[in-house]
Formats: structure tokens, sequence, C-alpha cells
């Protein structure tokens, strides 16, 4: 329940409308188990989102108020805000769902700072056409609040409509998946990936060094969360990688802790719900070290091929889809 309106002053009622969301933030009432890499119980994430453009769905996003959503900028370079379309409630891309509401959006913003060549900053925000009624299906997730820190091991669980592996759709009904990694410290991050990406303080990384669990094409911009007592709290935007589940390439997060002020700045009313996540004990990362570590070989022209290259891995869903299609008018063209 949402703190009572009467209960307010005028004085406390910018103060009351962040208390709404923080009450009910992060706590899915249908949330009953955990399966990695099986396909999720209905309603167990309900601030996942499906954003949809054109043919179908293109990225994940994730419900932090009533009316915005969280989700990456590289999945936004082109087109109007109105190109989109957002699901809330999905269980499965084929399939009815009877607890979904959509809505279109009226606003994109990306981070400022976000820097396609390098991936750093990527993250956006989406305002819906109108709000949304949280119910046991929608409800919004709670955000790492500034200063929380997630240590090299932390449970984490990723949830997305994304490749179940490099160049591998989701099968049908294409239903909602969820997948359950440890974080993977940034010093040893920056090992696995030195030479190939720069992994900063602004992301977060995780993955098993074995691979085989991982987020992939589809998934960009969906919420990576951890539990801390009976809340849920997002970590993580899921936003670049090499290949998917490959062994020590971890997946890369836009890490949502360093975006406290910024996502405040822009939600000026009923702001989402902030929580510090705080690890216990001490932090294995921190004697994390790789020798020989090669400079990074991105080259002028790589830099600009790397956004163009990210398009085109969004379109392989679609092109999938329509292979089928394609075989069956081509005898028609001879």
């Amino acid at each position: 329940m949402c703190c009572s309106w009467k209960q307010c002053s005028l004085t406390a009622l910018s103060l009351c409308r962040l208390c709404c969301v923080s009450s009910v933030c992060g706590q899915p009432p249908l949330n009953t188990r955990i399966v990695g890499g099986q396909p999720a119980p209905e309603g167990a994430w309900p601030w996942q989102v499906s954003i949809h453009r054109g043919f179908g769905h293109i990225c994940g996003g994730s419900l932090i108020n009533n009316l915005w959503v969280l989700s990456a900028a590289h999945c936004f370079q082109s087109g109007s805000a109105s190109d989109n379309t957002v699901y809330i409630g999905r269980q499965t891309q084929e399939n009815a769902n009877a607890n979904e509401v959509r809505r279109t959006i009226v606003e994109v913003i990306n981070h400022e700072s976000y820097n396609p060549s390098t991936n750093d900053n990527d993250i956006a925000l989406l305002k819906m056409a109108s709000t949304v009624t949280f119910t046991n299906y929608i409800r919004p997730v709670c955000l790492a609040a500034s200063g929380s820190t997630f240590h090299a091991g932390t449970d984490s669980w990723i949830t997305g409509w994304g490749s179940i592996g490099s160049g591998i759709s989701l099968p049908s009904p294409q239903n909602l998946m969820e997948v359950e990694m440890p974080v993977v410290g940034n010093r040893k991050c920056k090992c696995d990936y030195a030479g190939v990406f720069l992994i900063n303080d602004n992301m977060i990384c995780a993955g098993l060094e074995a691979g085989g669990k991982d987020s992939c094409q589809g998934d960009s911009g969906g919420p990576m969360v951890s539990k801390q007592n009976s809340r849920w709290i997002q970590s993580g935007v899921v936003s670049f990688g090499r290949g998917c589940a490959l062994p020590n390439n971890p997946g890369v997060y836009a890490r949502v802790s360093r975006y406290q002020s910024w996502i405040n700045s822009k939600i000026t009313e009923n702001q989402p719900g902030f929580i510090t996540f705080t690890s216990s004990g001490t932090d294995s990362d921190l004697s994390a070290s790789c020798s020989l570590v090669p400079p990074l070989t991105t080259t002028p022209l790589l830099r600009r091929l790397l956004p163009l290259l990210r398009r085109l891995r969004r379109l392989l869903p679609l092109l999938r889809r329509l292979l089928p299609l394609l075989r069956r008018l081509l005898p028609l063209l001879r």
C-alpha cells in the first residue's frame, strides 16, 4: 500500500510521493522461486518491460515508477520516441498476456554523456504517455542508491526475452527468461576485457568464469537485480559484452548507483525508490590482478563501426523471423 495522502501535509507532499514508490518497489508478490536459465514464473518480475519498435521486441527495460521506464541508451539511437511501445506485465511474446498493459512512449532521454564507441553512460529514461496502475503483475523495481556496494560474487538475476545463445533465438512461445549469475568485480572484469573494451566505474559486470550463462541480444536495456532483505534492487542495465556466455567474458551493465542524481534530475515528481545495497565482508576483487595486459586495440575505424555493428545485432531476431516468409516468397518471384 502507498502511504495515505490524508497523512501528508502540503509541505511533505513530495516526501509522500517518494514514500509511495518506495513502499512498493522491489516486492513482487508472486515471486516464489528462482531457477537460472529457465522460464520465469508469471508475475515473478513485475517491473520487467518489453520495448517494441516496428515488427516486435527490440530491448528490455524496467518500470521505476508509474510513469517512467529505465533502459539503455544504445537502444534509442534513431527514430522518434513515439516509434516505441512498451508492454508491462507481459510473460510471452507470442501468446495472449491477460495481465499486461501497453503504453506508447512520449519522451526518450538518453544520458547526455553516452558514448557509443566506449559504451560509457549507456542509460536512458522513457516517459510513457500515461501512468500505469500497480498490480501483482505490474510493480516498480527499487534502484541502487549512490554509495551502494556490490562485491564480487553478489548473487544477481537478469531477465529478458533475448537470444539464448549467440545466434540462437528464444524458442516459441518466447516466454520471459531468468538467469542467476554472480557479480564480477571491476578489477577482474578489466582483466577479462583488456585490449578489447574499457571497463570503468560507471559499469558493473556479472557472469561465470566457465561461461554458459549470460544476457544476450534482445536483453539490452533490461534489469540486473539483487535481493537485500525483502527487496529486489536494480544494480545494472544490460549494456554490452563479447559474444554471449563465453568463458571469462562477463556481461557488462550500466551501474545504476552512479546515476541516482541524474535520474532524480529528470524525474521531478514521484521519484523512484532508491535503496542503498550493502555487501558484507571484504570484496575479493580487491586482490584481483592481471599481468601482461595488452593496450586497447580499437582503431578509429573500428570505433566508428561499433555503433553500426550494434544496430545490426539488434536486427538479427527480426531477420530470423522474416526468413520463413522470404523462403515462401522466393518461388513466386522466379
